[in-house]
């Protein structure tokens, strides 16, 4: 049985997979093959080669970090496996695709699209690595507790050929204490929850649109009541304040990032008018399609930049919910054809994006705070995983000069 371990670069195989290329922690030992992504290059480390001797090879091929460092995708993947494997029986380890090291999920993503993709790869075991996992716990399936001996030899390791890297700037390529476990942790997944973890830890590009309802709105309890207490903030204040409300007033709402019409549906339910949009070209045809033929919904491409650049008439309010994590310029909103703005954001991305900005503005007084949703554990990806949610808070923003 051949051990193929593919890693982005030659340190992650010490630092997650050395239970791995050692031969008394419960497997390995035998011949082993390291295939760098990075390089698109294979490391042989045959039967009788032992552990000091694997390490040195590894550590010979531990570089400086350059721009261009990613994975080569499933195809160039699937070739170096089958060169690796040579036509005997194997078995597969890599990094798991909710790695928070980005280009490092790409990889593990990759290497389990290759092994599903090709007839002569589907046989073999795949297991990913938990690896570095600050947002989420991962439910593991196989744990590998290593000795001081091992801890010395991966410090030795990391101080003898990754002293760079102590100290590089930047975080996807960083080696600290989190970085080097003591415990080698180990999962399987499906399919979907691979594709689920990947996209779970995405920001708002393609990526997290690899899956629909990524963030899991359809499935949530925790997010179910965020987006009720939402829906119910909105028709309660827009009618208090005279924007219009589930009377049938006619006023519109924009809600901008819609994503795939979660929200949309309620504010519809409720009797408001939505023009929903949607900048991401993955989300916003599932958005047309989730809200077909619901009255009084309109659904388009525009972001915050351009709608701050309309010559539009005049809407009830513009939501911003959960959506300014991204950079977005928030002097944008002084430009926005409202008088009315409710954003939503978890605590501290509220008081470290939205507060100063709002100190400092002339356009802009809060109106009303309001804990929509306190923060939760829960679990996600079909319980393959646990995390923190953060909870929601709302911001009702009124124009001073409006």
């Amino acid at each position: 049985m051949i051990d193929i371990v593919v890693v982005l670069r030659a340190e992650d195989a010490v630092l997650d997979f050395l239970s791995v290329l050692t031969d008394d922690v419960g497997g390995g030992g035998g011949e082993t093959r390291v295939i760098l992504a990075d390089r698109a290059e294979t490391l042989i480390l045959g039967a009788g080669v032992e552990a000091p001797e694997r390490l040195a090879l590894i550590a010979s091929h531990v570089g400086p970090v350059t721009e261009g460092i990613a994975s080569p995708g499933p195809e160039v993947l699937a070739t170096l496996l089958r060169q690796a494997a040579a036509g005997r029986p194997f078995r597969i380890w890599t990094h798991s695709p909710a790695d928070t090291r980005r280009n490092r999920g790409r990889v593990g993503r990759d290497t389990a699209l290759a092994h599903a993709a090709d007839a002569g790869l589907t046989g073999a075991e795949l297991r990913h690595a938990v690896g570095f996992s600050p947002y989420l716990q991962v439910v593991s399936d196989l744990d590998r507790s290593l000795g001081r001996q091992h801890i010395a030899a991966k410090l030795d390791f990391v101080n003898g050929s990754c002293g760079h890297l102590l100290t590089e700037p930047d975080p996807e390529f960083v080696v600290q204490t989190p970085h080097v476990p003591a415990i080698e942790r180990f999962f399987d997944a499906d399919p979907d929850e691979r594709e689920r973890l990947f996209a779970l830890l995405a920001s708002l590009d393609d990526e997290a649109a690899s899956v629909v309802d990524p963030w899991e709105f359809g499935s949530s309890p925790y997010e179910a009541r965020r987006l009720d207490a939402t829906a119910a903030w909105v028709r309660e204040r827009c009618a208090v304040n005279g924007s219009g409300s589930g009377s049938g007033s006619g006023s519109t709402l924009v809600e901008v990032g819609a994503c795939e019409g979660a929200l949309t549906h309620r504010l519809a339910a409720a009797g408001f008018t939505v023009r929903a949009t949607e900048p991401n070209a993955v989300f916003r045809p599932r958005l047309t399609a989730a809200l077909a033929g619901t009255d009084g919904v309109t659904v388009d491409s525009a972001d915050l930049a351009e709608l701050a650049k309309e010559d539009a008439p005049r809407a009830a309010a513009h939501l911003l919910i959960e959506m300014l994590y991204y950079g977005q310029n928030l002097a944008l909103l002084d430009d926005l054809a409202t008088d009315l703005v409710f954003v939503a954001l978890e605590p501290e991305a509220l008081a470290s994006r939205v507060r100063p900005w709002l100190e400092r503005s002339a356009t802009w007084r809060a109106d009303e705070e309001i804990v929509l949703v306190p923060p939760q554990l829960e679990t996600v990806c079909a319980g393959r995983a646990y995390l923190s949610k953060r909870g929601s808070v709302g911001l009702l923003l009124r124009r001073t000069n409006g």
